[in-house]
């Protein structure tokens, strides 16, 4: 039976109803500070903590629910007789349940200008501690740790008068997950002038189900790392179409981040992770139709991304396509009424543009532990790249910098060919580089794409010289590369005696 509740929180959110449902059921009010005051507005009877422990809130608020006569009553076990003869002895009363939110420290810590000290006086030290210790005697003590909770357990009890242990187990496993989370939110800003502490500790929550995983028998979810400022999905609205996938999920995240890359009216469209088709144009519609055009085969079923709004031409344009998933920063009426004709499509809407977080890192997931890096942000300084060879000029080096930017989020090995600002072949995920350039090739000439006087981009340096002969003798005009190999020279060589130009940029952007 659940006579006497200790209730403690920052958030009021759906406080009301859940206090009142209690009230109904006779169970006792304790509660401190502003949710005291919350629940006397309503009209609710409430004892104060302050009068519990005969010991007012002190320092500001820093304590007052660090008493033994709160949390013995919290940590009693009912079946053991001295804990019973220790609450009688000093007469305290045992608490059924207790219901703790947190001081909200990610939200503040993660605002901008934020400082030092008001990040720090959002650190809950009591409330963690009642919580930890609700959930440690569950099996006499129920926790409640989070504002969605608050219906199903009051249906429980209203329903059957208690709380069944298993429901008891699944709450104290989150408010466990809770408090974990909100240390580690602490601790990863506590660390975050260190780029790779010595102990590493992640949290993440929840933001929605996924339709399913890789395949439609695994199962999938989408979390957000705790304390980000922006996520994925964050300030972003689905307007149309199935739920997400997981694989729709991860192509959006490939073509969102491709997408920062350019100012310009850009399109990018992703199939399986890679782009296939990516181009910057004077508008929206022209960059999808030249996107489209570099590989129109592979974009069946594409992630296609902009970053300006959808008009009505381009709208219908893309009506006529099957498409996985659209997303902009926003849609004309008639371009979306247009658009809804398929059913499946999948329509988001993005209304803040992120931008980059330098501090952000890269994982990944390897049999019992975690890789992890800084994120391949890097925009080169065209002034810091060399011409290895011929001469460069300014429309080559527009496109030998579009291809490069490209390149850097392809699956290595990884070669873009380029033209006029827009990608003609792409060949990615080799475990050769030369099969990568053969692959670029086949599927410009397979399109009918004039490779003469085209750029070719390789994320990382070439080997040996027969990958770029290949494109050379093509008819590729320039090329843009790492280089670092042994052979630069011999490559070079085969560059200038082709009549073409090649830039090093010094630095690779291998993504596997």
């Amino acid at each position: 039976m659940i006579r006497r509740a200790l209730i403690s929180v920052y958030d009021k959110t759906g406080l009301e109803p859940f206090a009142l449902g209690l009230d109904e059921l006779g169970v006792e009010l304790v509660a401190s500070g502003g949710t005291a005051a919350f629940l006397e507005e309503l009209g609710l009877k409430v004892s104060l903590v302050e009068a519990l422990t005969e010991s007012p809130e002190m320092l500001g608020g820093r304590v007052k629910t660090l008493h033994p006569r709160i949390h013995a009553g919290i940590l009693a076990r009912r079946d053991n007789e001295e804990d019973l003869a220790a609450l009688a002895e000093h007469g305290i009363e045992p608490f059924d349940l207790v219901c703790v939110n947190l001081y909200p420290f990610t939200d503040v810590a993660a605002a901008f200008g934020t400082t030092e000290e008001e990040a720090v006086e959002m650190i809950d030290v009591g409330g963690p501690s009642m919580l930890r210790g609700a959930a440690k005697n569950f099996a006499h003590v129920v926790p409640v740790s989070r504002t969605d909770q608050y219906g199903f357990v009051l249906d429980e009890l209203q329903a059957n008068g208690e709380i069944s242990i298993d429901t008891r187990r699944q709450l104290a496993a989150e408010a466990f997950a809770t408090t974990a989370a909100y240390e580690a939110a602490i601790a990863g800003w506590f660390n975050g002038r260190e780029g790779f502490p010595e102990l590493l500790t992640l949290s993440f929550e929840k933001v929605t189900d996924l339709a399913y995983g890789e395949n439609p028998h695994q199962q999938a979810a989408y979390y957000a790392e705790s304390g980000a400022r922006r996520h994925l999905l964050s300030n972003m609205t689905q307007l149309h179409g199935r739920p997400l996938s997981l694989v729709n999920t991860y192509d959006l995240d490939r073509a969102e981040l491709l997408l920062r890359e350019f100012e310009l009216p850009a399109c990018v469209i992703v199939k399986h992770a890679n782009p296939c088709g990516v181009a910057v144009a004077g508008s929206a519609e022209e960059a999808y139709l030249r996107a489209l055009a570099s590989d129109p085969v592979s974009a069946f079923g594409m992630v296609c991304a902009f970053n300006r709004p959808v008009g009505a031409a381009l709208g219908h344009a893309l009506s006529e396509r099957f498409i996985d998933v659209l997303y902009a920063p926003g849609y004309d009426d008639e371009a979306l009424e247009a658009l809804k004709s398929k059913l499946d499509t999948r329509i988001l809407i993005d209304h803040e543009r992120r931008r980059y977080d330098p501090g952000e890192k890269d994982f990944k997931r390897v049999v019992g532990g975690l890789l992890v890096q800084d994120r391949d942000w890097d925009l080169e300084d065209r002034e810091l790249m060399e011409v290895a060879c011929g001469t460069v000029e300014e429309q080559e080096w527009g496109d030998l910098l579009f291809a490069w930017r490209v390149c850097k989020h392809v699956t290595s090995n990884a070669i873009v060919i380029a033209k006029d600002l827009a990608t003609i072949g792409i060949g990615a995920g080799q475990m050769s580089r030369v099969d990568a350039v053969r692959i670029a090739l086949g599927k410009a000439v397979e399109l009918g794409h004039d490779v003469r006087g085209a750029v070719l981009a390789s994320d990382a340096f070439f080997p040996f010289p027969d990958g770029p002969q290949l494109a050379l003798d093509a008819g590729v005009a320039a090329i843009i590369q790492p280089g670092g190999s042994k052979r630069d020279g011999e490559v070079a060589a085969a560059v200038e005696a082709a009549g073409a130009a090649m830039v090093v940029t010094g630095r690779r952007h291998f993504r596997h």
